[in-house]
């Protein structure tokens, strides 16, 4: 008996220490893949860095790009474009304007009534619009007929004291956030559809019906549209949505010099001297300004800072090669990028267990504005993310110390992304001179900025302003201003449509 008791005893001690082996293995285990996630966020980090030196040499860049893209056409990535805005509002603008803006699934009708300096908007009215989808894929006939109708219903609800005389056509503002080449100030081609638009480039052979081809005018079309339903009405001015933002705040805020858009997308448009356009051919104008539509997102230099993760992003993409600069700072791509290095975080560093969570192999499910909560989680336990996780990826049961990762990978994406837009802007005003202060000037230098991404994401906003702080130095920035211009595409077509009207000078009794 003495003897089964003791070789018992010698079996349980055994038990215990290999039970003990397993934990300490298992510890080491979980502590080096652990190691492993963390020296993924250090070099994803490393890669991302944005010292305010790199940020000059950025801002500078940018500047040289304008100056290529001005000089010549193809001279630059960025475009460049000629507005052919060449008078911004001035807040003297009396009168009934109209704006369409279509840039998406829905697109809005604006009227507005003008009452010059002393009354400024006496009244604003609009309708947003649902497009049917199959009108996204059909016939530009069968769209723009939709348009036309939507827009001629809405004319009709004007009230009785603002019906025109006879003699006068209503203008139209018209905010067309596709790609365009501006041949006027009323006319465009259109270079490509883009947002889930795929209308065909083709002409039926019997010619029963047509699709709009790319290089046609987007405005001949709507104003065909509208003649056909017997709507009197012109389009005096053709623009995007960033021109439109910097009409919006120009209207408000005579030293708006430059307007920017951070949302879904990103783009930049500035009030450059005409005389600085080497690339312009015509009479100059005779404001001696000329708005120009930068094209910004398809910004690139050896400078920005490109990791692995946005290496694949975008040879992956629709547009390979193309929007650098967009696929590292606009809504679109940021929470992209987030689940791309949580990917690899989970094969890798088994950061989520031994398997990777289905969800995170599907792009772009995780979206920018998730990943803003996720950052801008102040709770204890970071119980937002712990929700966001499970809710958008199936991921339950992550820790406290995980969920602090996540938000590292977050602030990490944010702020690269807030930065390099700092230094996009601090590029634009050094083209315009406006970077330095002059012996005893104190000239106010405004930039319009709108988008989802600025507006919601107060953690990137904040960044970015502070860097735009940083790159400028005090007494510069104390003279450089950043304002939100909530919906300033729509209402500021309707405002280029009067500062551009084909009455200006004419009595309006």
């Amino acid at each position: 008996m003495g003897k089964v008791a003791v070789g018992a005893a010698v079996g349980c001690a055994a038990a215990v220490c290999a039970a003990a082996a397993l934990v300490v293995h298992h510890r080491m285990k979980s502590s080096g893949k652990w190691a492993q996630a963390q020296s993924i966020l250090k070099d994803f980090e490393e890669k991302c860095g944005t010292p305010i030196s790199r940020l000059k040499q950025v801002a500078d860049a940018m500047t040289v790009e304008m100056h290529a893209g001005l000089a010549s056409e193809g001279g630059s990535k960025l475009k460049m474009i000629i507005s052919y805005v060449d008078n911004l509002p001035t807040g003297d603008e009396k009168g009934l304007f109209y704006a369409l803006d279509l840039g998406g699934t829905n697109f809005r009708v604006l009227r507005v009534h003008l009452g010059g300096k002393e009354h400024r908007v006496v009244k604003q009215e609009f309708e947003e619009v649902s497009i049917p989808p199959h009108l996204m894929t059909g016939s530009s006939d069968a769209l723009f007929d939709y348009i036309a109708e939507a827009l001629a219903k809405f004319v009709a609800t004007e009230s009785e004291g603002l019906h025109f005389s006879p003699d006068r056509q209503r203008e139209l503002g018209f905010t067309f956030s596709f790609p365009v080449r501006q041949t006027s100030i009323s006319s465009g081609t259109l270079i490509k559809w883009t947002k889930g638009f795929s209308i065909e480039d083709a002409v039926n052979s019997s010619n029963l019906y047509s699709y709009f081809a790319v290089g046609q005018d987007v405005v001949g079309e709507l104003t065909k549209a509208m003649e056909t339903i017997g709507l009197d009405m012109r389009v005096t001015a053709l623009v995007n949505d960033t021109i439109g933002t910097l009409a919006g705040g120009r209207y408000n805020n005579p030293d708006v010099v430059a307007a920017v858009i951070l949302g879904t997308g990103t783009n930049a448009a500035y009030v450059e001297r005409a005389h600085a356009i080497p690339k312009w051919h015509g009479l100059l104008p005779k404001s001696g300004d000329m708005v120009i539509n930068m094209e910004w997102g398809n910004f690139r230099s050896s400078h920005l800072p490109i990791s692995e993760y946005d290496q694949a992003l975008d040879t992956e993409s629709l547009n390979p090669g193309e929007q650098i600069f967009e696929k590292l700072i606009s809504g679109m791509y940021l929470g992209e990028v987030v689940r791309r290095v949580l990917y690899k975080m989970a094969d890798e560093a088994a950061f989520f267990g031994d398997t990777i969570p289905e969800k995170l192999k599907i792009p772009f499910i995780l979206r920018t504005p998730h990943m803003s909560a996720m950052h801008q989680d102040t709770s204890p336990d970071l119980k937002i993310v712990a929700t966001k996780l499970k809710d958008i990826l199936e991921i339950s049961n992550t820790s406290l110390k995980m969920r602090k990762v996540i938000v590292e990978l977050c602030d990490i994406v944010a702020t690269r992304g807030a930065r390099l837009s700092a230094a996009g802007i601090a590029g634009i005003l050094k083209k315009i001179g406006r970077d330095t202060l002059k012996d005893g000037e104190k000239q106010k230098s405004v930039v319009s900025l709108d988008g989802g991404l600025y507006e919601h994401y107060t953690k990137f906003r904040t960044c970015m302003e502070n860097t735009l702080t940083e790159l400028l130095g005090e007494e510069v920035s104390e003279n450089i201003i950043i304002e939100h211009s909530n919906d300033g595409s729509g209402i500021g077509a309707a405002l280029l449509a009067a500062s551009h009207s084909q009455y200006i000078g004419i009595d309006e009794s």
